[in-house]
């Protein structure tokens, strides 16, 4: 009797890589999913805005440690002076192999929740600017960083089935656009190595849940953001033709701007100009000395962008002088450099493979060619400038399909990303959202 107790000990003993093995990352996501949905609301109740990010840097860092990984915290570097890094990067060793990262954003956003949901966040906080905000995760970065711990569970788990170095990291300040900047500025590339492919991803506020959205090429545009500062002769407003109106000028350039899109561009090569802010005077009857404008400026191709940011200059002085303002008074244009986000470009071979994997995975119905977006993303960071890093960027449904199906036949917009209202179905984003990034890394790793 001893004797085959002993052998059944010993059968399950040995049974378990094997069981362990069979399991697929479906699987996997389901038996993590009742504890990645309490981290994620857990993240949810609790969001730090951009570069605050230090309790929820500090959970990420736990949870990889957990995980097997060997854990370095406290990355970044930002250009702005007195900011810390919080960034965080586990690194999943097993065995010789490509080096994939997979990279999750970790801020909220300074907005007043309004989902009614019982784990609403009721966090208020400071910003940089020293003013008293709400913070909320609107944008779904709490769901990202439930999927990314499943990974590395996940991962963890599978390591008979693949092999390489997995490159985990946790970006602050992807709303700020400056995170992955502050992470490359810190040495990501150099203290760890550099990756042969690169993986994110990002819950879409259109999809419905259990579908993934993909796009090879161009997926979201280069941001820019241009500040012009209208100078004019002010004066009483009784008596204007004693000025040289900065408003009216201000105003004209709003206008003469859209020609750029309209007359000058290919309109086959998607551009953006916006102006958001707009401010000038004091009072009904002053005509003020000067107008400051801001705009932020969307594109895909570098030479789009260059020929965008000219032309901004070129309108905005044109229009002056055709308004005879002095020389001395032409419109200062000073385009924020260090504000600027590349374009997110996703490889198309990598995107392809990884197209092909999911469809087989999950089903080629519930994955679909999602439009590319005028929106920004840092993510393209990890490609480097000359895309040396493939790099694929995806979409994860994030939507009740009821929903989703009633806003297309009333044509009433669901809550975006950014809104008040915005909030993803939990169980069913995380469950895709593991089991797709863990497919793609073990197709990318898998044991030849």
């Amino acid at each position: 009797m001893k004797f085959f107790s002993a052998l059944l000990l010993f059968l399950l003993a040995t049974s378990t890589p094997l069981a362990l093995a069979e399991q697929t990352a479906a699987q996997l996501a389901e038996q993590e999913l009742p504890s990645l949905v309490q981290i994620y609301k857990d993240l949810h109740t609790h969001p730090e805005l951009s570069t605050q990010e230090k309790e929820t840097s500090a959970l990420i860092a736990k949870e990889l440690k957990a995980a097997g990984c060997e854990v370095t915290d406290h990355l970044g570097k930002y250009e702005t002076p007195g900011l810390t890094g919080y960034g965080v990067v586990g690194i999943m060793k097993n065995g010789e192999g490509p080096t994939v990262l997979i990279r999750t954003d970790m801020d909220a956003l300074p907005v007043e929740e309004e989902t009614g949901l019982p784990y609403a966040s009721k966090v208020t906080t400071t910003d940089q600017a020293g003013k008293t905000v709400h913070v909320m995760h609107a944008c779904g970065h709490d769901a990202h960083m439930a999927i990314f711990i499943g990974v590395a569970r996940a991962l963890a788990r599978t390591k008979d089935q693949w092999h390489g170095t997995i490159e985990f990291v946790g970006q602050p300040a992807e709303e700020t656009g400056s995170g992955a900047k502050a992470l490359l500025a810190d040495g990501l590339y150099k203290r760890f190595p550099k990756p042969d492919y690169a993986i994110g991803y990002h819950d879409n506020a259109e999809l419905p849940t259990g579908t993934i959205g993909v796009r090879p090429g161009y997926v979201f545009a280069n941001v820019d953001s241009v500040d012009i500062t209208v100078r004019g002769i002010g004066g009483h407003g009784a008596y204007p033709h004693k000025t040289k109106d900065p408003v009216v000028l201000a105003s004209e350039i709003v206008m003469g701007l859209q020609t750029i899109a309209s007359r000058e561009n290919n309109p086959l090569d998607p551009i953006v100009i916006t102006v958001g802010s707009i401010h000038g005077g004091t009072k009904h009857n002053i005509i003020p000395d000067e107008v400051k404008m801001q705009l932020t400026v969307r594109s895909y191709k570098p030479e789009v962008r260059k020929h965008v940011l000219e032309a901004i200059a070129r309108v905005a002085k044109g229009m002056a002088i055709a308004a005879g303002f002095p020389e001395d008074k032409m419109p200062i244009v000073h385009v924020e450099e260090d504000e600027f986000t590349p374009a997110t470009y996703n490889n198309p071979e990598l995107t392809g493979r990884l197209t092909n994997v999911w469809k087989s995975a999950i089903g080629a119905e519930h994955v679909v060619d999602k439009d590319p977006t005028m929106g920004g993303e840092d993510f393209s960071e990890y490609s480097l400038p000359d895309h040396s890093v493939p790099a694929c960027d995806f979409w994860i449904g994030a939507v009740a399909p009821e929903k989703v199906a009633a806003s297309e036949k009333s044509g009433q917009p669901l809550p975006s990303l950014h809104s008040s209202k915005f909030a993803p179905v939990p169980e069913p984003t995380i469950k895709l959202g593991v089991t797709a990034v863990t497919t793609a890394v073990l197709d990318l790793m898998g044991k030849k």
